[in-house]
């Protein structure tokens, strides 16, 4: 999971530069569902990436968006009392990297092997 992320964020910012966008701009990596909960993953993910990956102290905010979606749709609220900046959220837990660029790039080029032996697996099925 966190070098396919790797992966997809990697062809993102390729698009980026080629869109003479920013694309050379770091930044933190937002995640939220089950899978977060996992600390060592979490970790992982920061170091692969080689970028601080933020958690929610809610890591549930696809459930609170429908929540908020459903309230907005039936007028149990309004999208200012949603929106207004008083509300108190916790902070983020931060994951930062902690592994340093040579070892992070060693470990994706040979996830990068893995998955290209991977391709001719396909034709041994049965």
């Amino acid at each position: 999971m966190c070098f396919q992320a790797r992966a997809v964020l990697t062809a993102m910012k390729s698009d980026m530069k080629s869109r003479q966008e920013d694309g050379d701009k770091e930044f933190p990596l937002r995640v939220d569902g089950g899978a977060s909960a996992n600390n060592l993953l979490m970790q992982l993910q920061a170091d692969i990436l080689g970028a601080a990956v933020l958690r929610p102290a809610d890591i549930e905010t696809t459930a609170l968006g429908a929540a908020y979606a459903a309230g907005l749709a039936v007028g149990v609220w309004t999208e200012e009392q949603i929106f207004e900046d008083n509300h108190e959220f916790a902070k983020p837990t931060t994951f930062t990297p902690q592994i340093d660029e040579e070892k992070r790039e060693r470990r994706y080029k040979s996830w990068n092997v893995a998955v290209e032996r991977s391709f001719g697996l396909a034709d041994l099925a049965l």
